[in-house]
């Protein structure tokens, strides 16, 4: 347990730091521009210091596993990571924007991958292209791999979409009527001000009790009890909607740290206990050490025990919120 009695059941891998997309709110295009230094492939952890990090942590009580990055995919043979990780008795998720898993569904399946989420803010090819700086004609291989990952059984498939005050508000109506008719779990995040560079401000972002009571004049949203403490979405069965749920993620409005359970690991192996960390402690000197898996039992556990972040419970009590000017870890950086 940490210092608000949270214990250590989620952790978030970032497996690269690299991505094929330039969000504007993630890995705006120029920041993260052709002279940006990306990692060089020495300096991420290997498939084998990851998967050790995990097997260290089970006595910890790690119960689930989300790979992310950057996008996942862009790590060559995944899949061979996944299937290491399944061996332990951990769920394994994995977060991707969708345009390369295309033809890949049943591999990752197969090699162990319990769920995927897809992220997804637009269904309008040009919203999306502005969003995304990726052409809107690919908008489609991500519409056909979500069909995908549905029909090779991985999961509940999740969508995430990010909502912001005049980018994309018309999509709320455009993804119900998209995937209402299909068992996945369409979730709506509030814009949140990860990182220093996604330009965030509070009038950008859509309360999710604003897109609730829009849903409602429409649909009958019946509430879903959380399956497990630090589940961050708060869900809502659609009434006939075949297996539908829409999830709302209140990071702003409504914050959750005092349930929140997660670690996250970077890609070059630091450890972070809050998607809004200023820093983070270098787990990969420890495993490229002597009797590491040790080191890092006892590392993880003293600095979850020591952790007392609340980054969003701070943030909304402030007069004005986000207002806090701490200098924050990307999002690309540790995966979200």
């Amino acid at each position: 347990m940490d210092q608000m009695g949270r214990p250590l059941h989620d952790l978030r891998i970032s497996v690269t730091d690299r991505c094929n997309m330039r969000c504007d709110y993630c890995m705006p295009a120029d920041v993260f521009d052709s002279n940006h230094q990306f990692m060089n492939r020495n300096e991420l952890l290997t498939f084998e210091e990851i998967d050790s990090v995990v097997e260290s942590l089970i006595p910890l009580g790690i119960k689930k596993i989300r790979l992310t990055g950057g996008e996942p995919l862009l790590r060559r043979s995944i899949e061979n990571l996944i299937q290491m990780l399944s061996k332990h008795p951990i769920e394994i998720a994995m977060t991707t924007n969708g345009l390369l898993f295309g033809g890949r569904g049943e591999i990752l399946r197969k090699a162990g991958l319990d769920r995927v989420t897809f992220s997804l803010d637009s269904l309008d090819p040009e919203v999306f292209e502005k969003i995304t700086r990726t052409s809107g004609e690919r908008l489609q291989s991500i519409l056909d791999a979500i069909d995908e990952a549905i029909e090779c059984g991985l999961g509940q498939v999740r969508i995430n979409s990010v909502i912001r005050r005049g980018v994309n508000e018309q999509d709320i109506d455009r993804l119900i009527e998209r995937f209402g008719h299909l068992p996945v779990s369409l979730r709506f995040i509030e814009f949140m001000d990860v990182g220093n560079h996604n330009r965030w401000r509070h009038h950008d972002v859509v309360p999710s009790s604003e897109i609730r009571s829009h849903l409602r004049k429409r649909f009958n949203l019946i509430p879903i009890e959380s399956i497990h403490r630090g589940e961050v979405a708060r869900r809502w069965s659609v009434e006939g909607g075949n297996g539908f749920e829409v999830g709302f993620i209140s990071s702003v409005t409504q914050p959750f740290c005092g349930d929140c359970t997660r670690a996250r690991i970077s890609a070059e192996g630091k450890l972070f206990t809050c998607l809004f960390a200023t820093n983070g402690t270098d787990l990969k000197a420890i495993l490229r050490s002597q009797n590491n898996e040790i080191q890092i039992k006892d590392t993880i556990s003293e600095i979850w025990s020591l952790r007392d972040d609340r980054y969003s419970e701070l943030r909304s009590k402030t007069p004005k919120p986000g207002t806090i000017s701490l200098p924050k870890i990307e999002m690309s950086y540790i995966g979200g």
